[in-house]
């Protein structure tokens, strides 16, 4: 049997830096929102003739700028996270991201905003693998679909919290000001981090997690020699890259993380033209998909713990094959307010589970603690790359086959994605409880 946490001694000391670690990496991830949205706050401003005069074209080709560089990003600072450790990728990131929004905040040319912003999703994607890995070291695998559904909740507030923050410095003090707040407000996180976070309970003169909890350490092979490797050696990241789990839930993301962005994207516009409602109304109710996310994530991390002991896949199989419905029917549904308000936070609900169980949850499971960065970074690089379909495809396919075969398209996508995952239902990593 698992032993059990004291709540003296050792054990305490062992608590306190779990739940510190757990508390700055959470805050750190929030952080990094801040400075992500202050373009897309400012568009408006920019788009004036007497401010820079940006047009739809523009701002387009800078966001699919950022979104390639975010994609490139992931793969890379993963591995790193896995090589060197998550406290120095996190630092440099963190601080390129701080520097360069500020010298967006000083651009008055298209071009240099669309390098930096190209710059700063680089610094960007540096955020979720090194952090993921760092949770994983400190929680096991029989506690981390909990833990880690409270600790997605980052994502979910920072994206709530950012624009507006962004948005109130912007109007009070003018558009540079929307890059320059978030900045400094990032580079107090950043102090805060250096001086509260650690990589390992190693570091800090504490035992491994698994020892902590008698469990198990997972591996990435049947061989017991893959668990003697050193952490972060090029054997453990090469192993990862061709995990065939690792692999299988790259490209399930990449069939569902569409979905989200094109939701992110285009939802006040679809509300826009089948209800009639203004910019307001639109964004309000389209922010009842995001409004789902926290809830879902939590629920979806618990279960997977409680109900299907620590396996990820059954609730991302479930939730994928009930959002695959939603997506087909949304636009045969009656237009009412009411009813796509309702199918709006239905989709979110149904899509906020998985997508934190794939790429977070079990990427760590599967990638393992030593490979977990590299894992995260693989499986987030394929979801980003899918991200620049979800952004672009519903404006071609709209004028092709109208909003019904948009949502066909997606609900489509996603139904795939549930049944490659359908074979892993009861799916554990190597030298867990299971093989």
């Amino acid at each position: 049997m698992p032993s059990t946490p004291k709540l003296f001694g050792p054990d305490r000391l062992y608590e306190h830096w779990r739940w510190q670690i757990f508390g700055i990496t959470w805050l750190a991830y929030v952080g990094f929102y801040l400075t992500r949205k202050s373009f897309w706050v400012v568009k408006s401003e920019l788009e004036s003739p007497q401010v820079m005069g940006l047009s739809m074209s523009d701002m387009g080709w800078i966001d699919v700028t950022y979104q390639l560089a975010y994609a490139v990003g992931q793969f890379v600072w993963g591995m790193c996270g896995d090589r060197f450790g998550s406290r120095k990728v996190i630092l440099l990131g963190m601080f390129s991201s701080v520097v360069i929004a500020i010298a967006m905040g000083m651009s008055s040319t298209v071009i240099l905003l669309g390098a930096f912003f190209g710059l700063q999703g680089l610094a960007q994607s540096s955020g979720w693998a090194p952090l993921t890995k760092n949770v994983s070291c400190f929680f096991s695998q029989r506690e981390r679909g909990t833990v880690m559904g409270f600790w997605f909740t980052n994502y979910a507030v920072g994206g709530l919290i950012a624009s507006p923050f962004a948005g109130y410095f912007g109007q009070l003090y003018g558009w540079r000001c929307a890059f320059f707040a978030p900045a400094v407000a990032l580079l107090i996180i950043w102090i805060l981090f250096y001086l509260l976070q650690r990589n390992r309970p190693e570091d800090v003169g504490l035992p491994p997690i698994e020892k902590y909890h008698g469990e198990p350490e997972a591996r990435l092979e049947a061989e017991p020699a893959a668990a003697e490797r050193a952490d972060g050696s090029w054997k453990i990241i090469g192993e990862v890259v061709r995990s065939p789990m690792v692999l299988l839930l790259s490209v399930v993301y990449l069939f569902f993380k569409p979905t989200r962005y094109a939701i992110f994207a285009w939802g006040p516009k679809y509300l826009n033209d089948r209800l009639g409602t203004n910019m307001v109304e639109s964004g309000a109710l389209s922010s009842l998909f995001e409004l789902a996310g926290p809830v879902s994530i939590l629920l979806g991390g618990v279960i997977s713990d409680r109900v299907f002991k620590s396996k990820r896949m059954p609730v991302s199989i479930i939730c994928l094959l009930l959002l695959a419905v939603m997506l087909f029917l949304m636009d045969k549904l009656p237009p009412s307010k009411a009813m796509l308000g309702g199918c709006f936070f239905l989709i979110g609900f149904f899509l906020f589970a998985p997508d934190s169980l794939v790429s977070g949850t079990a990427a760590v499971d599967f990638g393992t603690k030593k490979g977990a960065a590299t894992a995260a970074g693989i499986i987030n690089g394929c979801g980003s790359l899918g991200a620049v379909v979800g952004v672009g495809v519903p404006g071609f396919l709209q004028k092709q086959w109208g909003w019904d075969g948009v949502f066909t398209f997606f609900a489509a996508a996603v139904l795939l994605a549930a049944l490659l995952l359908l074979p892993k239902w009861n799916a554990l990593p190597k030298g867990s409880n299971g093989s």
